[in-house]
C-alpha cells in the first residue's frame, strides 16, 4: 500500500512519525512523497496547543471527505480518546503517541475504525529508523513528570520512561554504521534521563536536586562511537544545567554547543504559579555556568505570553530576563489554555489583543538581539555540516553550525556540490537575526 506520514508539532512527533515510516516500509508498504499519490494517510497530531490540534483534527477531517483511508496518530488522541470518532465519525484508525508502533499491525488486519491508547508496540517504534540520511533523532526519555501548570505533555505521554542506556548507545552506533553523523537526543525534559528509572542500574541515584547524572554520562558514551561527528539534545530544564553536564560540553567537541533552555516567564510570581521549579535568578545562573564555557555558546528558549494574571509587570520583566540572558533565538507562543491543566481553571484573562501586542513585543526584541548576536560571528570560520539547497534560493547551500544557527553560501561554480551530511568550512560574511551568509574556504 502506498502510504504518506503528515506531521504537525514538536520533534518527538517528527521521530514517532519516521518510526511508523520505517515499520510501514519494513511491513512491505511504499512511501509516497504526494498526497494524490497516497492510498492511507496518517496524520500525526500535536495537543500542545488548541490550534495545532485542530490543523491537525481538520485536515483528517479533509483527508475523510477526499475519500482516503486516514489515520489520525499522536497527542491529540490520547487527549480525545474515544470522542475523536464523534469528531471524525468516518476515520478508519486512531493510536495514541505510545501506540503508533501498532499501525502496521493494524493495516494489515483492516479492521476500522480502530482505536488503540496502550503501550503496546512503543519498543518496536522506539528504535526504528528509516534508512539514509546524516542525521537522526533518538528517543532517550518518554513522558514527563514536571506537570507544569499549562502543560498537557504528562497527561498525553504519560509518565517518564528513560530507556537503558545500552539500548540508546546500540541504537546509535547502528545510526553510525548506517553513515549518520549528527544525532539529537530527544526527551520533553532530556536532563531528566536517568532520573525515572535508573538507566545506567540500580546504583545511579539520582542528585539532591531531583538530577540524575546520567545524561553527562551517555553524552560521554555516544561521543566515543566512531563517525558520530556531532550531538545534540532537546530540550533542557536549568536544574539540569549542573557542572557534570559543564564538563560533558568541555570534555567532548562532538557535542554541540548549543542548548534549549525553555525559560516561559521571567517573573517570579508566574514561574511560581507555572511550577516550574526555579526563579529568575536560578535561571540567569544556570545560563551564565553554560556561557561560561564558551561566550559563543548558542542558548535559545521558549517563552508564553498571556498566561493567567500576567500584569505588563511581568510581561517586562520577561523582557528583562531575555535581554540579559542575550538568547541567540527565542519561540513565543501566546497562551492556550489545555483541559485538565491546572491554569485552565484560572480565568484566561488577558485579551488576545494583548496576548498577540506582547508575541509581537518579543518577536521584534529578537530580531535585535539575534542580529547583534550573529554580527559578532562575522569573520570567524565555522564548520557547516552540509543540509542542502537553501529553501529561499536554490543556487545557495545552506547548513547548520556546531551553535544550530541557519548558514548559507553560494555553491562553488564549477564543482559538484558537497552532498549532504558533507563538513564544510564558511567564513562569515554577513550576518542577519536568524541567519549567516559566507563563503567557503
Amino acid at each position: 500500500m502506498k502510504f504518506l506520514v503528515h506531521t504537525y508539532g514538536c520533534q518527538m512527533n517528527v521521530r514517532d512519525s519516521e518510526a511508523v515510516e520505517a515499520l510501514m516500509i519494513a511491513a512491505g508498504h511504499e512511501r509516497v512523497s504526494r498526497e494524490e499519490d497516497a492510498e492511507l494517510v496518517i496524520v500525526n497530531s500535536c495537543t500542545v496547543r488548541q490550534k495545532a490540534e485542530e490543523k491537525a483534527v481538520g485536515k483528517a477531517g479533509n483527508l475523510i471527505a477526499a475519500g482516503k483511508l486516514t489515520g489520525l496518530m499522536g497527542c491529540a488522541v490520547k487527549r480525545l480518546g474515544a470522542d475523536v470518532f464523534s469528531r471524525l465519525p468516518k476515520l478508519d484508525f486512531a493510536v495514541g503517541p505510545r501506540a503508533a508502533g501498532l499501525i502496521p499491525k493494524i493495516v494489515a488486519d483492516g479492521r476500522f475504525p480502530r482505536l488503540e491508547l496502550g503501550e503496546e508496540g512503543m519498543s518496536e517504534a522506539l528504535s526504528s529508523h528509516v534508512a539514509g540520511g546524516a542525521k537522526a533523532f533518538v528517543t532517550i526519555l518518554v513522558g514527563c513528570d514536571n506537570r507544569c501548570s499549562y502543560c498537557i505533555v504528562p497527561d498525553v505521554r504519560g509518565h517518564e520512561y528513560s530507556r537503558p542506556a545500552r539500548e540508546v548507545v546500540a541504537e546509535v552506533r547502528a545510526l553510525a554504521a548506517r553513515g549518520v553523523k549528527e544525532v539529537c537526543l530527544l526527551g520533553q525534559s532530556v536532563l531528566r534521563y536517568g532520573v525515572a528509572n535508573a538507566a545506567w542500574g540500580a546504583s545511579d541515584a539520582p542528585s539532591p536536586g531531583g538530577y540524575s547524572e546520567a545524561f553527562p554520562r551517555l553524552l560521554e558514551a555516544i561521543a566515543g562511537i566512531g563517525g558520530i561527528r556531532r550531538i545534540r539534545f532537546t530540550s533542557a530544564h536549568p536544574r539540569g544545567c549542573t557542572e557534570e553536564l559543564a564538563r560533558a560540553f568541555r570534555e567532548f567537541p562532538q557535542v554541540c554547543r548549543h542548548i534549549h533552555l525553555p525559560v516561559q516567564s521571567g517573573s517570579d510570581r508566574i514561574l511560581a504559579d507555572m511550577g516550574r521549579r526555579y526563579t529568575r535568578a536560578e535561571y540567569l545562573a544556570a545560563v551564565a555556568r553554560m556561557r561560561a564555557l564558551d561566550p559563543a555558546l548558542s542558548v535559545t528558549t521558549d517563552v508564553i505570553v498571556g498566561y493567567p494574571g500576567e500584569t505588563e509587570e511581568d510581561f517586562e520583566a520577561t523582557r528583562s530576563l531575555m535581554d540579559e540572558a542575550g538568547f541567540d533565538n527565542s519561540f513565543i507562543f501566546k497562551y492556550s489554555p489545555r483541559p485538565g491543566t491546572r491554569s485552565a481553571a484560572k480565568p484566561d484573562d488577558v485579551p488576545p489583543e494583548e496576548k498577540e501586542r506582547r508575541n509581537q513585543v518579543l518577536l521584534a526584541d529578537q530580531e535585535r538581539r539575534g542580529l547583534e548576536r550573529n554580527r559578532r560571528l562575522v569573520g570567524t570560520v565555522a564548520e557547516v555540516m552540509v543540509e542542502g539547497p537553501s529553501k529561499r534560493n536554490a543556487s545557495r547551500l545552506s547548513g547548520r553550525d556546531g551553535g544550530n544557527r541557519i548558514v548559507v553560501w553560494e555553491a562553488p561554480e564549477g564543482e559538484p556540490a558537497p552532498r549532504e551530511g558533507a563538513f564544510v568550512n564558511v567564513r562569515i560574511a554577513d550576518a542577519h537575526p536568524q541567519t549567516l551568509i559566507g563563503e567557503v574556504q
